[in-house]
């Protein structure tokens, strides 16, 4: 009878988040429209979670941190490179998690570098499931170069154009909802990015900042692990991300775990590329990812696609904590 009861507490929660969910999606479809720039692009953002949801942190039993690199359109001058490192825990018996993220990024003559502290709170949902609430805050520091611009071709130019702007502090700001159950399935919403920040050169270099909700990046992420059998565990995610004034993007990914030990799989992100990941895990704490994106845009005959290397290290004592983590 206990075991009915669980099975039925189960499927309702899981009817909720499924409602949730669909709410969510349906918000995010109905306020898009339009073309608009979106956040910081990880092709392996299954790895990388805190830096789109704060709500992640503190969701293992340990601490863990990833380094990222990314080398975004590789062939075009002023292309993203980004470089991350993010790391998290729990605070045993208080249902909290903390974490710390870095992020460094030059686009074009831009350059940012922040740094982030984020809380989480979680709800136990039931024995094995956790329902959490994250905040993120810090700071940044924004920069332009404006004497990297090859203006008319060396012709008389704007002075406003020969010299680079000095760096600018920055607010930043998240905030994210993240729900799991027993590593196997998991559902998320976030905005990363609540405070929009930029440099006025016509006033003094000044630095704007604005609470702008058409401005939010929505995401919402979702995956979950089917076991094939002992020596092949597959997993599908998907992330929807939108802007008020851009098209919906969906990135699609599927990745098989191969005897514990090798990622492999693929990615499509919608209308831009499809992509190619692998990992492998040395051990229970160390993990290696590389993934390639191949471009599907217009702009294929400009680039050669982009790099991504992931280093992940989970600080797990030796008598500790044996299998590794899904999510």
């Amino acid at each position: 009878m206990c075991y009915l009861k669980k099975i039925i507490m189960m499927y309702k929660i899981f009817g909720k988040l499924k409602v949730a969910l669909c709410a969510i999606i349906l918000f995010v479809l109905v306020t898009s429209n339009a073309s608009a720039q979106y956040d910081e692009q990880f092709t392996q953002y299954m790895y990388n979670e805190m830096f789109i949801n704060p709500a992640y942190a503190g969701s293992h039993d340990f601490i863990s941190s990833v380094l990222l690199y990314r080398n975004q359109w590789t062939g075009i001058e002023g292309a993203p490179k980004t470089q991350t490192f993010s790391i998290h825990s729990p605070v045993k018996s208080k249902n909290i998690g903390v974490g710390l993220s870095v992020l460094n990024e030059k686009i074009g003559i831009t350059k940012l570098f922040t740094v982030n502290g984020t809380f989480a709170y979680k709800l136990p949902v039931t024995y094995n499931s956790i329902l959490s609430f994250g905040l993120s805050g810090g700071v940044g520091r924004l920069q332009e170069d404006y004497s990297d611009l090859d203006c008319c071709g060396g012709a008389t130019v704007d002075p406003l154009f020969l010299e680079d702007t000095p760096g600018k502090s920055v607010p930043r700001a998240g905030f994210g909802i993240y729900y799991s159950d027993s590593s196997n399935f998991y559902v998320g919403w976030s905005v990363p990015r609540l405070i929009e920040s930029a440099i006025d050169p016509l006033s003094d270099n000044s630095v704007v900042s604005d609470v702008n909700m058409e401005s939010w990046h929505h995401y919402i992420a979702a995956g979950y692990v089917f076991d094939l059998n002992q020596k092949i565990k597959l997993k599908p995610t998907i992330m929807i991300k939108t802007v008020h004034g851009s098209p919906v993007e969906f990135d699609l990914n599927i990745n098989a775990l191969l005897d514990k030990k090798i990622w492999v799989g693929s990615s499509y992100r919608t209308g831009d590329a499809i992509a190619l990941l692998t990992s492998y895990q040395f051990t229970p704490k160390i993990r290696l990812g590389y993934s390639y994106d191949f471009n599907i845009c217009n702009c294929t005959d400009l680039n050669i696609g982009s790099h991504e290397f992931t280093l992940g290290y989970d600080f797990i004592k030796d008598y500790g904590i044996k299998s590794i983590r899904y999510f």
